[in-house]
């Protein structure tokens, strides 16, 4: 039996500045993603393209998202596993190159780093070779058309 789930988001432009879009400068990029019941969140474009380097731009949501999705199934798969990880932070990175008339792009690879700390020694290299299960179940990085690797360091949890 398949099985969907749906999500629902609103973006709302808020860049109006009096004059619309009567000219590409005249208008911010700023916008607010919204979802029932969640904090807003504040965005704008990349400050590469006349946005707001103060708030969130949908590419780094996008390598946010894969990120998210990586350590959620990661933890998954270590509770289920018997590794007990303490701490974990991803330094991820995004590459979008633009097309050769500079009007469009695309991203052409993520690479996440996360740096992983669990409580035993002995389960240090469970705990690497983990992260090589999550690409055939995350929803994200299944769904994108650019490779997604994944550079992990795993430390043990001093004393």
């Amino acid at each position: 039996m398949r099985t969907t789930h749906t999500y629902d988001v609103t973006v709302q432009w808020t860049g109006n500045l009096g004059s619309g879009t009567d000219g590409y400068r005249s208008y911010s990029r700023d916008h607010e993603v919204r979802a029932d019941g969640k904090a807003v969140i504040a965005a704008s474009s990349d400050p590469a393209f006349r946005g707001d380097p103060a708030r969130w731009n949908s590419e780094e949501l996008l390598v946010a998202s894969v990120a998210q999705c990586h350590m959620l199934w990661y933890l998954h798969f270590c509770a289920a596993g018997g590794v007990v990880v303490t701490d974990y932070r991803d330094h991820a990175h995004g590459v979008m190159t633009m097309d050769e008339t500079g009007g469009g792009g695309r991203f052409t690879e993520v690479v996440l780093r996360p740096e992983v700390t669990v409580a035993e020694a002995s389960t240090a290299e469970k705990a690497r070779a983990l992260h090589g299960d999550v690409p055939a179940v995350c929803f994200i990085a299944r769904s994108v058309n650019f490779p997604v690797t994944h550079e992990p360091v795993i430390r043990v949890q001093q004393g």
